[in-house]
């Protein structure tokens, strides 16, 4: 049975910094810069230009990721792309990001698969598990498995809204997930969910019960409700959840691989607050150094913000082969996952 490893990552953020500043100056709403940074440790966040797709966002992040995987995208099996702001209700992201890829109008045409997973700020461990689950199996040589996001197209950006949309920034990160024969790479992965918790966190735009699933019009014009446009949220339970399901599922992935938390060189969490994070390190006694941040540049990138963390340490030079990482994330459903990879 082959291994499988990571061998190339990518990023791609948006070149638009918005401040804290910017959402009182720009956008007028009523918060500052003081209370964000005490209860998230966000100080920006980067929105996309109107006009660029989920997708296209992906684009470079995923080009990046096979350059230095050393392939073509023509060489791909599969693409995995987990996000929770699609360009389209459907069809998916996945399929318009192979088209734009190139792979079927190429000199030697390929129609590689391509799968969406909506796990919000777990689906790329979600997305990870089934490339890892491909390769080891021998279906698939070589897997791309996207988080990319376009929050800023979907946020309440007045004070109505501000609880959740000083959170969230739009960007892309990926990796190809590649097999080998070498004893290296993910060594396990761990998942789970609890329904109970569905709408604690979440944007539910649509109610699919309903006939029509949208209010309409005599004219059939759609009318979508505050309440059912934008997400919401209950901050403090989905804090509790998060430190929970966080250490417990690190501490799962290790027990079952044996593995001491002194072992580990890094520790890749989920980007959602810096005030999570810190907890979840401090109960776990990992010292800083072990534990890269990004997210007072960019905000919570959902299931971008472990990919494009593990890109920018890699390009950084902070992460190098031979290491032995851990990633965690929590987010909506609830769901969760962890896993172990020796770099």
């Amino acid at each position: 049975m082959p291994y499988a490893y990571i061998s190339g990552t990518g990023q791609n953020i948006p070149p638009r910094v918005v401040t804290n500043e910017d959402l009182v100056d720009v956008y007028g709403i009523e918060t500052s810069h003081e209370w964000i940074v005490q209860r998230t440790g966000i100080e920006s966040r980067h929105f996309s230009a109107e006009g660029v797709g989920t997708a296209e966002l992906a684009e470079p992040a995923a080009r990046a990721a096979l350059e230095r995987a050393g392939i073509a995208a023509t060489d791909l099996d599969m693409i995995v792309f987990a996000t929770l702001s699609p360009d389209y209700a459907f069809p998916g992201s996945g399929v318009i990001l192979q088209r734009l890829l190139g792979v079927a109008e190429a000199k030697s045409p390929k129609f590689v698969p391509a799968l969406d997973v909506r796990n919000q700020c777990s689906g790329f461990l979600y997305g990870l598990q089934v490339a890892d689950s491909m390769v080891k199996s021998g279906a698939a040589r070589h897997v791309l498995v996207v988080g990319a996001e376009t929050h800023s197209a979907a946020l309440d950006l007045t004070t109505r809204g501000r609880t959740v949309a000083s959170l969230f920034g739009d960007g892309a990160g990926a990796v190809v997930v590649s097999a080998t024969n070498e004893d290296r790479g993910i060594r396990r992965i761990a998942l789970g969910a609890d329904g109970r918790h569905a709408e604690v966190l979440c944007q539910k735009v649509w109610d699919i019960r309903q006939r029509p699933f949208i209010p309409v019009d005599e004219d059939g014009r759609g009318s979508v409700a505050p309440e059912m446009l934008w997400a919401h949220m209950d901050g403090r339970k989905v804090f509790k959840n998060a430190v929970m399901m966080m250490i417990g599922s690190l501490m799962q992935v290790c027990g079952d691989e044996q593995v001491e938390f002194d072992d580990i060189d890094l520790f890749f969490f989920h980007q959602a607050n810096m005030r999570i994070n810190q907890y979840v390190a401090e109960q776990l006694g990992l010292p800083p150094e072990k534990v890269p941040h990004n997210i007072q540049r960019n905000g919570n990138t959902t299931a971008a913000t472990i990919p494009t963390l593990l890109a920018e340490c890699v390009e950084s030079g902070t992460l190098k082969p031979g290491m032995k990482i851990a990633l965690v994330a929590f987010g909506s459903g609830f769901t969760w996952g962890a896993a172990l990879i020796d770099w």
